[in-house]
């Protein structure tokens, strides 16, 4: 077997409007449908898919090896990035000035990404982001 691409992702929801105010709303995708099956397929592609280890989230988010005992667990990321390194910082205001708090302030990564961090009402580990080798040359 060779997989392509992801053709999809997305959480399962046990609260449709918190969900739907979250992505909707807060950072904007635009959705067709009703609470039923709130759906898009006018967002591009997924460019990486990865397992990544909880304690390596931990260390990326918290500089530390365990998940903080007073958060939900994710079960999942998924990231969205934006057009630049200012961009995160923006959003990380924006989402902030919507009710959902951050993690930790955007910061760059070691490796060059420009990061901010949320859990989604449903507990997946959300991340707006600036990935520099991701984004055609001007």
């Amino acid at each position: 077997m060779r997989i392509s691409f992801v053709a999809g992702f997305g959480p399962i929801v046990p609260d449709v409007d918190a969900s739907h105010a979250f992505y909707s709303g807060a950072l904007g995708i635009p959705f067709e449908g009703d609470p039923g099956y709130w759906h898009t397929d006018a967002l591009d592609g997924v460019r990486a898919f990865a397992l990544w280890p909880l304690k390596t989230a931990a260390q990326s988010t918290f500089g530390q090896n365990e998940w903080p005992a007073d958060l939900p667990v994710p079960q999942s990321w998924l990231e969205f990035d934006v057009e630049d390194a200012d961009a995160v910082t923006a959003a990380a205001s924006e989402l902030e000035e919507k009710g959902y708090r951050p993690l930790v302030p955007p910061k760059t990564e070691e490796w060059g990404q420009t990061v901010c961090r949320l859990l989604s009402p449903e507990g997946l580990l959300v991340g707006v982001t600036y990935t520099p080798w991701m984004h055609a040359p001007d």
